[in-house]
């Protein structure tokens, strides 16, 4: 019973080791599957870009308006007139100046209800959706400011320089008010096509560098 006794012993102590043996083996396995860490994106750049892109939009609306207002009140009348003839130039009297008009009174529009989807993207830089509604709507009223602008500097400068060839004679001689009007309103309107092509740069870099 003795000899029994002596044989059963190690035999448990040995099974005892071998079990701790295994539990040691198996627990850095646990260990290292629940120290996997999550990165966090960083999106602070997009912010900054959605921030300028609000700052350009205010600046856009100041300049889109400005032509437009500029364009729409550009009125003179000389101070020498006939029984029959009153000389008077207006906006009104040259059909691309009131394209121009028009066009920018869009593009103003545009830009103000533009304001709110331009806060949401300060908001969540990481929205794609807003960004991509921006950068359509901004390459249409670009391409919309670009033409009323073109335009009108094509009127303007014959305005000024008049034509020999076709005998047109320049007004701005005497109207030059008038002139310096309209002249003012498409500098304005080339400044806001130049500020919403910013504006699509920045849209695009913003969509194409996501994180």
């Amino acid at each position: 019973m003795e000899s029994a006794h002596a044989i059963d012993m190690p035999e448990s102590k040995k099974a005892n080791g071998s079990g701790k043996g295994k539990a040691a083996v198996g627990a850095p396995a646990a260990a290292v599957a629940t120290t996997k860490a999550t990165p966090h994106p960083r999106g602070g750049w997009k912010k900054g870009v959605a921030i300028f892109d609000f700052v350009l939009r205010l600046a856009a609306v100041g300049a889109a308006l400005g032509a437009t207002a500029t364009m729409g009140t550009a009125d003179e009348i000389l101070p020498f007139f006939t029984q029959f003839f009153q000389f008077e130039a207006q906006y009104d009297d040259f059909e691309v100046f009131m394209f121009f008009v028009i066009a920018n009174g869009l593009v103003s529009a545009y830009l103000v209800l533009s304001l709110p989807f331009s806060i949401l993207c300060i908001v969540r830089p990481h929205a794609a959706g807003p960004r991509l509604l921006l950068l359509i709507g901004d390459t249409v009223m670009m391409a919309l400011t670009i033409g009323a602008a073109a335009a009108a500097a094509s009127v303007v400068y014959l305005a000024h320089s008049g034509n020999p060839n076709a005998n047109w004679l320049p007004i701005c001689q005497q109207f030059g008010d008038f002139c310096q009007s309209t002249s003012s309103a498409v500098v304005a309107s080339l400044i806001a096509a130049a500020l919403l092509l910013i504006l699509i740069v920045l849209s695009a870099f913003a969509l194409r560098r996501r994180t």
